[in-house]
C-alpha cells in the first residue's frame, strides 16, 4: 500500500515485462509507481503527475534514453538512474555525460535497483530546504554566485544553470574544500559516498560536465585544475555572497 507522501518513481523502458515486474516490486516496497514504454509517453505523464525519480532504460526505439535524459536536464534536475546494457563502461559513462545521477546493467537484481533508487533519493532529499535561505548558503566564486538551499548556480548576469544532484554534490564538495588537492577516491566519497558502484572515470565525466558549465573555457580550465597522479583542485577563492544579485566578476 502506498501513500500520498511516497516517492513517485516514474519507469521508462520499451519492455512491457520489465516495466510491470519493476512496477509491482517497487509498488510492494511502498512506492508509488507510474509506467512509460517512450519518450512522449513520459513526458505526458511528467506534465501529468509529480515524480521524484525517473528509471530510464538507455536502449529504446525513437528517442532513446540518452536523448530523453539530455532533453529533461535541459529544464529540471529531477533524479535519474540509468539502465545499460551488459554494464559497458561507455555506455555508463555517456549516460553520466547526459547528466544521469547513477546507473545499473542489465541483468540486474531488482533489489539493487531499489538500493540505488533509497541512496539516490537520500542524497537528493538531504540538500537544504528551497525555501530557507541564510547568507551561509550564499556563495560566490569567480563570476559564479552559488545558493546551495536552493541549488542554484547563477552567472555575472543572474542567469540561472541548471545543475543535476550530481553536479551539485561535486560542486558542494569542492567549494567546501577549495584550494585542496582532492583524490577521486575522496571525491568519491565527498560528492556521492560508496553508496552505489561508482568508478573513477564517473568523477572525471562529472568534473567534465562541470567545467562546461563554469569554465571561461573548458579545455583550458582555470576554476577546476587536475593535478597529474593526484586528483583535481578547485582553485577559485570561495566566499559568502549576497541574497540578491550576482557574483562579481
Amino acid at each position: 500500500m502506498t501513500l500520498p507522501d511516497q516517492p513517485h518513481i516514474l519507469i521508462v523502458d520499451d519492455e512491457r515485462e520489465i516495466r510491470e515486474l519493476l512496477g509491482r516490486f517497487l509498488t510492494q516496497h511502498g512506492y508509488r509507481v507510474s509506467l512509460a514504454a517512450e519518450g512522449k509517453e513520459m513526458e505526458r505523464t511528467l506534465a501529468d503527475a509529480s515524480i521524484d525519480l525517473i528509471v530510464l532504460d538507455l536502449m529504446m526505439p525513437g528517442d532513446d534514453g540518452l536523448i530523453l535524459c539530455r532533453r529533461l536536464r535541459a529544464h529540471s534536475n529531477m533524479p535519474v538512474i540509468m539502465l545499460t546494457a551488459m554494464g559497458d563502461d561507455t555506455d555508463r559513462i555517456i549516460g553520466l555525460e547526459m547528466g544521469a545521477d547513477d546507473y545499473l546493467p542489465k541483468p540486474f537484481n531488482p533489489r539493487e535497483l531499489l538500493a540505488r533508487i533509497k541512496a539516490v533519493l537520500r542524497r537528493a532529499n538531504s540538500l537544504p530546504d528551497k525555501n530557507s535561505t541564510s547568507a551561509a548558503d550564499l556563495l560566490s566564486f569567480d563570476r559564479w554566485q552559488f545558493n546551495t538551499a536552493r541549488r542554484e548556480l547563477l552567472d555575472a548576469e543572474g542567469v540561472t544553470i541548471s545543475l543535476s544532484t550530481a553536479e551539485f554534490d561535486l560542486l558542494m564538495a569542492f567549494v567546501e574544500h577549495p584550494q585542496r588537492v582532492l583524490s577521486r577516491d575522496q571525491l568519491l566519497d565527498l560528492a556521492r559516498g560508496r553508496e552505489s558502484q561508482l568508478f573513477d572515470r564517473s568523477i572525471d565525466t562529472l568534473v567534465s560536465r562541470l567545467r562546461r558549465k563554469l569554465e571561461r573555457d573548458p579545455k583550458k580550465p582555470e576554476l577546476i585544475k587536475t593535478v597529474w597522479g593526484g586528483g583535481y583542485m578547485f582553485t577559485a577563492d570561495v566566499s559568502s555572497a549576497p541574497e540578491s544579485g550576482a557574483a562579481n566578476v
